[in-house]
C-alpha cells in the first residue's frame, strides 16, 4: 500500500461557504464532493452507499382519540399520522404494551404521546384530584429535557390539564414537591427511578396509584449490564404499582432492532406487541465509508501508523463548518470529543476568526448548566458544528442538521444508524461519513460494506437473571415493601435461589409478612445501575478547588491516573494526583503536546465450565471466570499521528472481577497441522485474541470496551494453549454467551479480517491493540491466520476453511511460515496477556 502524506488542508484550500438555508442548500453528494476535492482525499473513501428517498404512507388516528388532541397535533403541523403511528396508538388505547421500532425521525414520540395526552385529558375530567398520570423514562437527562420541550409545545392548546415536569438530579429541591403532588406527566431516567422515586414511593403514592402509561424511550440502549439493571428496576416499579392498584401499559420506542418484541419483553417482563413497519418518508442519504491514510511514521514493532480518526474527523468537521453545513461529529470517548473540538477550532481560526465560537464539544461529565446552554445553542443554530459523545445520539430532536461524521464504528449497527439519522431529520437529504479507526473491526467494515448495509441490526442482549444484578434489586424491593413468595416470580426464575444467600449475608430477614431489609443504609444505594457501584471520582482544579466534573470510579484508574491528560471544555489539564481513598483527582491546566493511554495486565482463572463442545481435538467453552487486572503504565502519544513518545510506570492496586467468558483451546496435533512451533505459539494466540476482541461487536450488541481478553500458551486450568474473551461486568452481560453461540461465524470473520489486511507483519488495523498490557509483543500475524483456519476446520457446522496461504506474501501453505515475515516471536510461555481494554475503564 503506498504511503500517503496526511496534512491538514491549507487555508487557501478551504472551500468558500455557500448559503446554509433555502433552495441553494447543497445536496449530500455535493457536500461530499467538496470534502474530497483536491489532494488524495477521494482515495480515502472505500465505499459510498446511496439510500434513495422514500415516500410516506398516511393513516388516520383511532376514532377514540379526543378531538382536541388531534387538533393540537394538527396545529403542530401534522395533518395525518403515518400508519405505524396510528397502529401503535391503537394498541396503547387497547391496553396492550407495544414497542415502536422504526427509523430515526419516524415520529415515534408522537405515536406514544397522542394516546398519553388523550388519557391524561380523560383522567383530568373524570377525577376531582390529580387524575390519570404517565411516566416517561429516558436514558439521558438531555433527552428527558428535550422531550419536555416537545410535550409543552404540543400540549400548549390543551391548557393546564397536561402538566409535564422533569424530575432528575438537576431538578431544584424547591420544585420536587410540586412535581410529586401535581405533575401528571413526569419525565425522568432509570437512575432517578431507582434511587429517588421507588425508595420514596409513599410520597409518590398518588402518582403511582393513577399511573396509566410508562413510556420507555430509546429502549435499545438498555443492553448488557445496564439493561439488566433497568429490567429489574421496571419490575420493582410494576410491583409497587400493583400494591397501589395500578397496572400501567408500557409504550416503548426503539431504533430499528432485530426481534424488538422479544427484547422489550425481556426488559419489561411483559408480553409486548411490536410495530416495526416504518411508514415515514425519508430524504436521500449518502453514506460514505472513510479510511484515514497511512503516514510515514511507524509505531510499535515498526508497524505502519495510520492517521487517527480523531484528527481526520476534526478536519472533516472543520471543512463542513466552513461550508456552512450544520454538522455533528460523534466521537466514542469524552477525551476524543474534546480533542475534535479543539483541533477544529484551531483550524477554523486560520480561516475566519468568527468561526471557532460556532463549534463546541458536548459530552457527559459536564455540569448541568453547561449541558443546557449547549443544547440551546444547538437548537437555535448558533452552533454550526458539534463534537459529541453518544450523550447526543439518543433522540434529541436537532432540526436542520445536514451531515453527521462518525469517528469510529460505534459498536452496533443500531447505534450507527441512530447516529447517521441525526441528520436530515426534516425530510431533507443528509450526508453520513463513518471514519475508520486503526482497529480490526473498523478496517474490516470499511472494506466489507455488506456487513453494514446488507445485514439486519443486532438483537439486544441483556440478562436480568444475572445474580450480581438481581441480588441488589431484591434487597431494594424488600426495603420498599416486604418481599413475599408471591413477589419472587415477578423478578425471574433465579430470585428464589438467591433469597437464602441474602439471608445468610444478613441483608434480608424473613418474618411472617415476608423478607425485610435489615440495614440502616438505603438498599437502593447498594448498586449503581450503570455498572459502577462506587462513588464517582471528582475532578478538581488544584489551584482553585473548582469542580470540573466527575468520572466513574471504575474508569478512574485508566483515565485520571497520575500524569493523565484530561480535557474539559477545550482546556487541557494534567492530573497531578489521583486520591482513590477520597475519590478525588487533582488537576492543573497545562498544554502537553500529547495524549495519554493507560495499559494494564490481566490474568484469568476458570471457576466453572457451563458448556463445552468439541472443536476437533480442541474445545470451545463457556462459563464463569475470575479476572484480575491492574493498570501498570501509560503511554504518551502525539495527538495528530498517534506516535508513541514514551511510557511511564504506575503503581495502582489490582482489581478483581467475577464474570462470564468464552474460551477455546487447541491441541498439539492442531498446532502441528497449522505449522506453529513453540517459538510462534505465543504470538499466534496473542494476535488471534486481539483480533477476535475487535470483531466481536459485529455479532453482539457490545463494543470492545464491554469485553476483554487473555491468551496463554499453557493455561493452568485447561493445560492447553487457550484464548479467553470475557464480559467486563460483574456476573457477565450476555456478550460472551453470544460469542459462544456464534463462534464459527465470529472467528471466521476474525480470520478473514487478519488475512485481508495489507500490512506485512501486523498493525493496529488487524492484530495490534493500542492498550495491550504486553506492548503488542509477541504477535505473529501469519500464525494467527493458520491457527484460526485449523480451529475453524474442526468447528461443528462451520464452512471448511482452506489451508491458509501467508496473507502478506501469498506464499503457499507449505512454505516456511517465518520466511520474510518480519513478525516478532516471543517466549513459548509469555505472561498472560490482556488487550488492556478493561471495559470498566472506558471514559465515554
Amino acid at each position: 500500500m503506498p504511503v500517503t502524506h496526511s496534512v491538514p488542508m491549507a487555508k487557501k484550500q478551504r472551500p468558500s461557504r455557500p448559503p446554509a438555508t433555502g433552495e441553494d442548500r447543497p445536496s449530500p453528494g455535493e457536500v461530499l464532493d467538496r470534502l474530497t476535492a483536491g489532494g488524495s482525499r477521494a482515495a480515502r473513501i472505500t465505499h459510498t452507499e446511496h439510500l434513495p428517498p422514500r415516500a410516506g404512507r398516511h393513516a388516520v388516528w383511532p376514532h377514540r382519540i379526543r378531538a382536541e388532541v388531534i387538533s393540537a397535533v394538527q396545529e403542530a403541523g401534522v395533518e395525518h399520522p403515518w400508519t405505524h403511528q396510528a397502529e401503535a396508538a391503537e394498541h396503547a388505547l387497547d391496553g396492550t404494551s407495544v414497542v415502536i421500532a422504526t427509523g430515526t425521525a419516524s415520529g415515534k414520540s408522537l405515536a406514544y404521546l397522542v394516546p398519553v395526552l388523550h388519557t391524561l385529558l380523560e383522567g383530568a375530567e373524570a377525577a376531582n384530584g390529580r387524575g390519570t398520570t404517565a411516566l416517561y423514562l429516558a436514558p439521558t437527562k438531555a433527552l428527558a429535557a428535550d422531550q419536555r420541550r416537545a410535550v409543552r409545545e404540543l400540549a400548549a392548546p390543551l391548557g393546564n390539564r397536561v402538566r409535564p415536569a422533569v424530575y432528575d438530579g438537576d431538578t431544584p429541591v424547591e420544585e420536587r414537591e410540586w412535581v410529586r403532588q401535581y405533575a401528571n406527566y413526569v419525565l425522568t431516567n432509570p437512575d432517578m427511578l431507582h434511587r429517588g422515586i421507588l425508595p420514596a414511593h409513599p410520597r409518590w403514592s398518588s402518582f403511582l396509584r393513577s399511573l396509566r402509561y410508562v413510556v420507555v424511550d430509546e429502549c435499545h440502549t438498555y443492553r448488557g449490564v445496564f439493561g439488566s439493571h433497568v429490567a429489574q428496576v421496571l419490575r420493582r416499579l410494576r410491583r409497587l404499582c400493583a400494591r397501589y392498584g395500578a397496572d400501567p401499559v408500557f409504550l416503548l420506542a426503539s431504533a430499528t432492532a432485530a426481534d424488538p418484541a422479544a427484547a422489550a419483553g425481556r426488559l419489561t417482563g411483559l408480553p409486548v406487541r411490536e410495530v416495526a413497519d416504518d411508514a415515514s418518508p425519508r430524504g436521500e442519504l449518502v453514506f460514505a465509508l472513510w479510511e484515514p491514510p497511512l503516514t510515514e511514521l511507524h509505531g510499535e514493532k515498526g508497524a505502519p501508523v495510520r492517521r487517527t480518526a480523531t484528527a481526520e474527523t476534526a478536519d472533516l468537521l472543520t471543512d463542513l463548518t466552513v461550508q456552512g453545513v450544520r454538522s455533528v461529529a460523534f466521537v466514542r470517548s469524552r477525551r476524543g470529543a474534546e480533542l475534535v473540538s479543539v483541533i477544529a477550532k484551531e483550524r477554523l481560526a486560520e480561516v475566519d476568526s468568527s468561526l471557532p465560537r460556532r463549534v463546541a464539544a458536548y459530552r457527559g461529565g459536564y455540569l448541568a448548566e453547561e449541558r443546557r446552554a449547549l443544547e440551546r445553542a444547538l437548537h437555535s443554530g448558533e452552533l454550526l458544528g458539534l463534537s459529541a459523545t453518544t450523550a447526543l445520539e439518543l433522540g434529541i430532536d436537532v432540526a436542520g442538521l445536514d451531515a453527521v461524521v462518525i469517528a469510529g464504528y460505534p459498536g452496533t449497527r443500531a447505534s450507527l444508524w441512530q447516529q447517521a439519522g441525526r441528520a436530515g431529520r426534516s425530510g431533507r437529504g443528509a450526508l453520513a461519513v463513518l471514519v475508520a479507526r486503526d482497529d480490526p473491526l473498523d478496517t474490516y467494515l470499511v472494506h466489507h460494506p455488506e456487513a453494514l448495509f446488507r445485514r439486519p441490526v443486532e438483537s439486544t442482549v441483556l440478562d436480568p437473571d444475572n445474580p450480581y444484578v438481581l441480588a441488589p434489586h431484591l434487597c431494594a424491593a424488600a426495603a420498599e415493601a416486604p418481599l413475599t413468595d408471591a413477589d419472587l416470580g415477578l423478578f425471574g426464575p433465579a430470585a428464589a435461589g438467591l433469597m437464602p444467600q441474602l439471608e445468610h449475608a444478613r441483608l434480608l430477614r424473613r418474618r411472617a409478612s415476608g423478607w425485610h431489609w435489615t440495614r440502616r443504609e438505603r438498599a437502593a444505594d447498594l448498586t449503581d445501575i450503570r455498572g459502577g457501584g462506587a462513588r464517582p471520582v471528582q475532578i478538581v482544579e488544584a489551584g482553585t478547588g473548582r469542580l470540573l466534573g466527575t468520572v466513574d470510579e471504575a474508569a478512574a484508574h485508566a483515565s485520571v491516573h497520575d500524569g493523565a491528560v484530561h480535557l474539559h471544555q477545550g482546556r487541557t489539564y494534567l492530573v497531578k494526583r489521583l486520591d482513590l481513598e477520597d475519590s478525588v483527582a487533582l488537576v492543573e491546566e497545562a498544554s502537553p503536546p500529547y495524549s495519554t493511554t493507560a495499559r494494564d495486565t490481566t490474568a484469568v482463572s476458570v471457576l466453572e465450565t457451563d458448556i463445552e463442545v468439541p472443536w476437533g481435538d480442541g474445545r470451545l467453552c463457556y462459563g464463569s471466570v475470575e479476572v484480575t487486572s491492574q493498570v501498570v503504565s501509560f503511554l504518551r502519544r502525539r495527538v495528530v499521528t498517534g506516535e508513541v513518545l514514551g511510557e511511564t510506570k504506575l503503581d495502582l492496586p489490582p482489581r478483581t472481577l467475577r464474570t462470564r467468558a468464552v474460551w477455546w483451546t487447541v491441541t498439539e496435533d492442531q498446532l502441528d497441522a497449522a505449522r506453529i512451533g513453540p517459538e510462534q505459539l505465543g504470538g499466534a494466540l496473542h494476535a488471534a485474541e486481539h483480533a477476535s476482541i475487535g470483531m466481536l461487536p459485529l455479532f453482539a450488541t457490545c463494543d470492545r470496551w464491554d469485553i476483554g481478553g487473555v491468551s496463554v500458551p499453557l493455561h493452568p486450568d485447561t493445560l492447553l494453549p487457550t484464548v479467553f474473551v470475557y464480559d467486563g461486568h460483574p456476573g457477565g452481560a450476555g456478550f460472551a454467551e453470544r460469542a459462544f453461540h456464534t463462534a464459527a461465524e465470529w472467528l471466521t470473520a476474525t480470520r478473514e479480517a487478519i488475512a485481508a489486511c495489507e500490512c506485512e507483519a501486523g498493525c493496529p488495523s488487524c492484530i495490534q491493540s493500542p492498550k495491550c498490557g504486553n506492548g503488542n509483543d509477541p504477535l505473529h500475524k501469519r500464525g494467527a491466520v493458520r491457527l484460526l483456519g485449523e480451529l475453524l476446520r474442526a468447528s461443528p457446522g462451520a464452512p471448511r476453511a482452506p489451508r491458509a496461504a501467508d496473507p502478506a506474501s501469498g506464499a503457499p501453505p507449505d512454505a516456511d511460515s517465518c520466511a520474510g515475515s518480519g513478525g516478532p516471536t516471543g517466549p513459548a510461555e509469555p505472561e498472560a496477556d490482556t488487550t488492556g481494554e478493561d471495559p470498566r475503564g472506558t471514559d465515554g
